[in-house]
């Protein structure tokens, strides 16, 4: 009996609450569709003043070489190891090591900076698609004179870099996507194809480099030793270095060859238009009905307070 009389009995209270506000929001319709409306429109005008930008990508495999023919180097390597000789038979640099260089400032400074026109990166202001020319802004860089207001810094210029580049690797086939953002589809096909091109030619020329200084090494030890057994270890070493050599020479693509190379993109990637706009009318439609509720809320506070 008592749990009967405890029992708290339904009210009409939120039923006329709500009520109240659905005819709070009708009657400031117009103030939500002016609201809509004029949001929707500073939406399109920005959506409209934003530069269409452009992607190029390079799908990758890694290079897997032709291995070294061992010779009978087997018997010989732990006396190579000793003279700081690498015998390894795979001459193409790691592609995950590539991809770590990459990020790297060094290589930005050394390979990137020298091969690309700097204004492109840290002055451009737009892109005149009927003649494929690039618009720079002049309080950064004065096309004319070729002069800058204020030369940006290598690690400035860095950063600007990492922001347009980007790649990705799965893990499962192997296969490598690196891709750069331009307002030029055409900058963006030549400067993805430039990191490319660096990487392969970066260690290519390192292991090159190793490869020169084991044999240079070997032909001087050659010369000084007396002992045919050492003349001949140092043999199979100098031919098993040659042979590396011939094929470091010999790959066209060292660290990474095309699966699809980059192409100039008639569609651009960004900005997203339509989206912007809805976003702007759905943003307009929430703000206006919060400013009929506050306006209602205020109206039933000064009746109150009456």
């Amino acid at each position: 009996m008592e749990n009967n009389i405890n029992k708290k009995v339904p009210s009409n209270e939120d039923e006329i609450d709500l009520r109240k506000l659905f005819d709070a929001i009708w009657d400031g319709k117009w103030i939500i569709v002016a609201s809509a409306t004029t949001l929707s429109i500073i939406a399109v005008l920005f959506s409209i003043s934003l530069p269409n930008v452009y992607k190029s990508e390079a799908l990758l495999s890694p290079v897997v070489s032709e291995a070294v023919p061992s010779g009978g180097i087997r018997d010989v390597g732990g006396i190579a190891s000793l003279a700081g000789i690498n015998l390894q038979t795979q001459p193409a640099g790691n592609s995950t090591k590539a991809l770590k260089k990459l990020r790297t400032l060094s290589f930005y400074e050394d390979n990137i900076l020298p091969n690309i026109f700097l204004p492109d990166l840290m002055a451009l202001k737009s892109w005149d698609s009927k003649n494929n020319k690039i618009i720079y802004d002049k309080n950064i860089y004065n096309h004319e004179t070729q002069a800058w207001s204020k030369i940006p810094s290598s690690q400035k210029s860095y950063k600007d870099f990492k922001r347009i580049l980007a790649f990705t690797q799965d893990y499962e086939t192997g296969f490598i996507t690196i891709s750069i953002r331009h307002q030029s589809p055409y900058i963006a096909q030549e400067w993805t194809n430039l990191i490319v091109n660096q990487l392969n030619d970066f260690f290519r020329s390192n292991d090159k480099r190793e490869a020169q200084a084991a044999m240079d090494f070997l032909n001087a030890q050659m010369a000084q030793t007396s002992y045919t057994e050492i003349k001949q270890v140092i043999a199979q070493l100098l031919q098993n270095k040659m042979q590396q050599l011939t094929l470091i020479e010999a790959n066209d693509f060292y660290v990474f060859s095309y699966l699809d190379p980059p192409k100039v993109m008639e569609e651009k990637v960004e900005p997203n238009r339509k989206s912007i706009s809805v976003l702007g009318a759905v943003l307009g439609f929430l703000f206006g009905i919060l400013i009929v509720i506050i306006r209602e809320f205020l109206r039933s506070k000064k009746i109150w307070y009456e």
